[in-house]
């Protein structure tokens, strides 16, 4: 299984963290091991003292393929869910002015939060309002109106580079908000009206 991750895939977000506007989908990748068990608290790991949540949409491989196109593209997921990665901001900054991956920042064990999953035809994925609340404050906001590629095209460009096999994630980007989490903050994840999860960080 592999938990493929769109990076940048909101304006307002890139623009919050300084970067530009991407021209094609920017993608990294985590580990089966960065899936946090279901129930879990998320512990700050030793090596950064700057974790950042980051709420996306994620979509869940049913159809496996190679060189999907557009059109086909919607066939080839039939659920979705909510999904946190945590970042080590600081560890990822440090990379990123060598020129290197950001694997170490982004792929740590328990930093993928998934929800269960729930019947896209349940939604409409074009309008699909989520957020995220930090100790019952809104922090983040956001509707997939708002991604600058949508699902289908994700799917399109990463079947040209991986071939997508059932049970497959991948997480569509983070809206604008992202920030920092401390020792005992609870995150609490809505689709829609629905709260999907809900965590401690320890």
């Amino acid at each position: 299984m592999k938990i493929i991750c769109i990076g940048r895939n909101y304006a307002e977000h890139a623009k919050e963290l300084g970067n530009e506007i991407p021209e094609s989908p920017v993608i990294f990748m985590k580990p089966d091991t960065a899936i946090l068990k279901k129930g879990s608290d998320f512990y700050i790991p030793e090596f950064s003292n700057d974790i950042h949540y980051e709420l996306e949409v994620v979509l869940k491989i049913s159809k496996g393929g190679k060189y999907i196109q557009p059109e086909n593209a919607a066939n080839h997921y039939d659920e979705i869910g909510l999904g946190i990665d945590f970042t080590a901001r600081d560890l990822q900054s440090k990379l990123k002015e060598k020129g290197l991956p950001w694997e170490l920042a982004k792929g740590f064990d328990g930093s993928a939060v998934v929800s269960d999953f729930y019947k896209k035809e349940d939604f409409d994925l074009k309008n699909l309002n989520f957020s995220l609340l930090k100790n019952s404050e809104k922090v983040q906001d956001g509707n997939t109106s708002m991604m600058i590629f949508s699902p289908d095209k994700m799917i399109e460009f990463v079947s040209q580079y991986f071939t997508l096999r059932v049970g497959d994630l991948i997480f569509t980007g983070t809206p604008k908000g992202v920030g920092k989490v401390a020792e005992n903050d609870i995150l609490e994840a809505f689709l829609e009206d629905k709260k999907v999860f809900s965590l401690r960080i320890q």
